[in-house]
């Protein structure tokens, strides 16, 4: 009996301390947008022959849009963050023949620890973060003139992947309520979950490995010349951003 009463005492005081620490500490709130550019590295860059061959997407350097929130207490602070990514890439599928046309848009939900480092009697800070986010990946391809491939537009089936980040950044506190925060961070878009799409009934057996994102090898490689995807694919990013948050 007496036991469990000290038992609960305790779980009280643990209660009210945490609870006053809380209420006595300094939180701080954080909310805006901006924008960005994004350049491919990995597998996610490549020419649109690498494309058509199967070994990279071909995309090239786009841009991006985004809202962005951090919340601050006791000292650390987490962030959120929504991203709109378009990236594009157009050329030949073989050396002087074909024309493709590729893109695709990426929506990512962010969320991440920051750990700040501030520069005393200056309003100039520098953060470094790490991020787990859900990326929503569609896109489009447009084939005309292609060996193997019939000519038209088709639609890039919608997937999503489980990736990480790892970046930082610079805040420069212009006034007390407004902060710029430009930042670098370089992300693994698909570093798990991989997948090769097998579609059944098959539309066009050459046209139906590009219309899925097959970021994994396909399992039938050199069954025939339609099964040419060898190897999984990485996508990965470069990003520069530039946010303007204000407090709340």
């Amino acid at each position: 009996m007496y036991n469990k009463i000290f038992k609960n005492a305790l779980t009280a005081i643990f209660i009210t301390i945490i609870l006053s620490t809380l209420t006595s500490a300094q939180i701080t709130l954080q909310v805006g947008g901006g924008m960005g550019i994004v350049s491919p590295s990995g597998d996610y860059g490549g020419t649109t022959i690498e494309f058509y061959n199967g070994t990279k997407y071909g995309l090239e350097t786009g841009s991006s849009f985004h809202a962005k929130a951090r919340v601050g207490v006791l000292s650390f602070n987490v962030f959120g963050m929504v991203d709109y990514t378009t990236l594009s890439g157009e050329g030949e599928s073989e050396p002087g023949k074909g024309k493709v046309e590729v893109s695709q848009s990426v929506i990512s939900i962010k969320v991440g620890p920051e750990f700040h480092i501030g520069i005393p009697a200056a309003p100039v800070g520098v953060y470094f973060d790490g991020s787990v986010g859900l990326n929503t990946i569609s896109g489009e391809v447009i084939f005309e003139g292609v060996s193997e491939v019939p000519s038209g537009t088709e639609n890039v089936e919608s997937e999503s992947r489980v990736g990480f980040g790892l970046g930082g950044g610079v805040l420069l506190d212009i006034i007390p309520m407004l902060t710029i925060d430009i930042g670098i961070h370089y992300n693994w878009l698909n570093p798990f979950g991989k997948i090769y799409t097998s579609k059944v009934p098959l539309s066009h057996p050459r046209l139906d490995a590009y219309t899925s994102l097959n970021d994994d090898k396909d399992p039938l490689f050199g069954v025939t010349d339609d099964n040419f995807i060898e190897n999984s694919r990485s996508m990965e990013s470069m990003q520069f951003t530039l946010t303007l948050l204000f407090g709340i």
